[in-house]
């Protein structure tokens, strides 16, 4: 795939500048598909494609959550982590207005506002992942210790089975 093949969206950017190598992928989006039609449509298993999860305290305050597709968060444990009353995901206009990014399109790369960023900690036991690039329908293939190495990362445990 050559430059001129893929979006040049704000992760796109973020990584070239943070001179990180990635493997671009496109596929056809499906709306409400999720990470299993992402994993049919790349041909991987849907525990590497990862989730950018935007979600909100009891406070109001945003974050980042980095989760396998075939796990989903553990709000009360995040809470309990975090040490918040209560977490959930954020609503679609909140997400775009602190990511720059729309529902489907998430990625935890050039973000617009500094959000903290949670990452379930078995992802960096991956030897390959695939997390969104910023837009609907493409993903970037990416080696786990890039996300460490260019965004700053909380690793946490609060994955439970779908």
């Amino acid at each position: 795939m050559t430059k001129d093949n893929y979006p040049m969206t704000p992760a796109v950017r973020f990584l070239r500048e943070k001179a990180q190598s990635f493997v671009p992928h496109i596929f056809e989006y499906e709306e409400k598909g999720g990470t299993r039609h992402t994993a049919l449509e790349l041909g991987v298993d849907e525990h590497v494609v990862i989730k950018t999860i935007v979600m909100v305290t009891d406070a109001g305050r945003g974050l980042i959550v980095l989760m396998h597709g075939d796990y989903e968060v553990s709000t009360k444990e995040l809470a309990r982590v975090l040490g918040v009353k209560k977490v959930e995901p954020a609503e679609e206009r909140k997400a775009l207005n602190w990511t720059g990014y729309q529902f489907g399109g998430t990625s935890p790369f050039g973000i617009k506002m500094n959000l903290p960023v949670y990452a379930e900690s078995s992802i960096f036991q991956e030897r390959k992942i695939f997390i969104n690039g910023g837009k609907r329908g493409f993903i970037l293939e990416i080696e786990p210790s890039q996300l460490k190495s260019t965004i700053s990362i909380t690793e946490v445990e609060v994955k439970i089975k779908k």
